[in-house]
């Protein structure tokens, strides 16, 4: 059976809804379970809620921002819920975004590398000694921190977010897998080899790096506008995404939707996202076309897609299953 997992982003669903899906997701084979970050509840409460709840799938942050929380607070979080799921938690780390962090929780956002670097280290420190002393880092200084209790492994797999090739080299040196997102095949198979070159510059060999991407999909025989709007959304508001959709071969029509969104023609931006941009970068909802895209994310090094639901309205959590289902692994 090939790998697939699937993650949550809100969307309208509740959080007890997000726990229905992931029970129906383990049920149905699902390889992990994903639950988002920045809006839509609390990732490690669902998360928490989700591991009683089931007993086999493998339950992840995709991901968890490293400016929001601290790195203690994040390691408290992620070793409780590996108590609640009996070790079965993936810590997804990654720096989130500028315009997220500092407009919606007025943080000062900098230096992602160094504080991506340094939450890592800190979160392995405490899961494995259960306390930090001391600690000066290039962008974190801690005195003293102890968790006052004991962890369930003192070790935990930790993936990270990234896009471009220095966050990617940095990926494959120090985590255990990498979190890709609007990733097309030609993005993963380059992704794929960044990540290589990181992975043996720490003496590591590239094939125990799980890569993973998040593919948007929606439910068979429904519209694209929920696919226009997310997409919009991404090259509206955040540059690394519009970045990596210009260098999809999309640059003049992105520069349409930024221009729209910025002007706060919402509907504009929408419509002027590029079938073919979508196409290329979700999940085909036709059963032959999607064996062939999944054919071609794995050729190109992928080793666990994860669908992204694109879901909205009072009947998130029923279209969010409907997803589920029709996507199980084969």
């Amino acid at each position: 059976m090939d790998r697939i997992g699937v993650a949550f982003a809100g969307g309208g669903m509740t959080p007890p809804e997000i726990v229905d899906c992931v029970q129906l997701a383990e049920e149905l084979g699902y390889d992990s379970a994903w639950v988002a970050e920045g809006h839509g509840g609390d990732q490690f409460s669902i998360l928490t809620a989700c591991a009683l709840a089931t007993s086999r799938i493998r339950l992840g942050t995709s991901i968890s921002s490293v400016y929001v929380r601290s790195a203690p607070t994040i390691a408290m979080a992620a070793a409780c819920v590996d108590h609640f799921s009996g070790g079965r938690f993936i810590l997804g780390l990654g720096s989130s975004h500028k315009v997220q962090v500092e407009p919606e929780h007025g943080l000062e956002f900098s230096g992602p590398i160094p504080r991506v670097r340094d939450t890592v280290d800190i979160v392995r420190r405490l899961l494995r000694d259960g306390a930090v002393t001391n600690y000066q880092g290039e962008a974190i200084s801690i005195g003293t921190f102890d968790l006052h209790f004991p962890t369930f492994r003192p070790e935990m797999p930790i993936y990270l977010a990234a896009v471009f090739p220095k966050m990617l080299e940095i990926a494959g040196e120090i985590s255990q897998g990498v979190l890709l997102t609007w990733c097309t095949p030609e993005h993963a198979r380059t992704a794929s080899k960044h990540i290589a070159t990181g992975a043996a510059r720490a003496g590591v060999s590239p094939e125990t790096v799980e890569v993973a991407t998040l593919v948007s999909v929606a439910a068979p025989g429904a519209d694209d506008g929920g696919m226009r709007r997310v997409a919009a959304t991404y090259a509206g508001r955040f540059p690394r995404y519009r970045r990596l959709m210009a260098e999809a071969g999309f640059a003049d029509e992105v520069e349409e939707v930024r221009r729209a969104w910025r002007e706060g023609d919402v509907s504009l931006a929408e419509s002027l996202v590029p079938e073919g941009l979508i196409n290329r970068m979700s999940l085909p909802t036709d059963p032959g076309a999607k064996r062939e895209r999944l054919a071609e994310y794995r050729e190109a090094g992928l080793t666990l897609p994860i669908i992204a639901p694109r879901v909205s309205g009072p009947n998130a959590g029923a279209t969010a299953k409907q997803i589920i289902r029709a996507n199980a692994p084969a």
